[in-house]
């Protein structure tokens, strides 16, 4: 939890600065490859958060992995490794993202769906984003067998349940109660 809250606040400083500077989104670039490159290399991110694994040696495998990263980005690894905070890079780069989306007027969606979903059920779930949000929002397919059909649709704070295990929930607690 605390390891959060300082992602988010180094998160919101590199982007307050970016903003300043005007590079928000060559820094958004790096954010999105750091964190993909973390994501798809297992041991690199496992030795980032290694307590055993020295500070300087953090930064020189960050700084060797990303060497062509903008330079406010090579700054927030000199920090993180002066606060011995180095294993936050993934999490900050996350949050970054997160942060830049929303100054941007963009937000992300998570649609769960029982399978793959269908162009039928994307249309329904882009109109139902519609009512939801008026930003552009990029969608997330889940597939959940458990659902059984329909879709669960979260945007943010706000989801909405159109799935048929909803609907048989519902009827179930109507049943038992009368």
């Amino acid at each position: 939890m605390a390891g959060t809250r300082a992602a988010i606040r180094y998160a919101k400083a590199v982007l307050s600065l970016a903003t300043e500077k005007q590079v928000t989104e060559a820094i958004n670039t790096d954010m999105v490859l750091i964190s993909k490159t973390l994501k798809d290399n297992q041991n690199l991110d496992d030795s980032l958060k290694n307590a055993v694994v020295k500070s300087e040696t953090k930064k020189a495998i960050l700084l060797q992995v990303f060497p062509d990263v903008n330079p406010m980005t090579m700054e927030l690894f000199k920090v993180l490794d002066a606060n011995k905070r180095l294993y936050l890079v993934d999490a900050i780069a996350d949050k970054y993202s997160e942060l830049f989306d929303i100054q941007n007027g963009k937000e992300s969606a998570t649609v769960t769906t029982a399978v793959a979903m269908t162009e039928e059920v994307e249309i329904k779930v882009l109109a139902k984003i519609k009512e939801l949000t008026n930003k552009e929002v990029t969608v997330k397919n889940i597939v959940d067998e458990s659902i059984l059909g329909g879709f669960i649709l979260r945007v943010g704070d706000v989801q909405y349940n159109a799935s048929i295990s909803n609907k048989l929930n519902k009827l179930k607690r109507e049943f038992t109660i009368n």
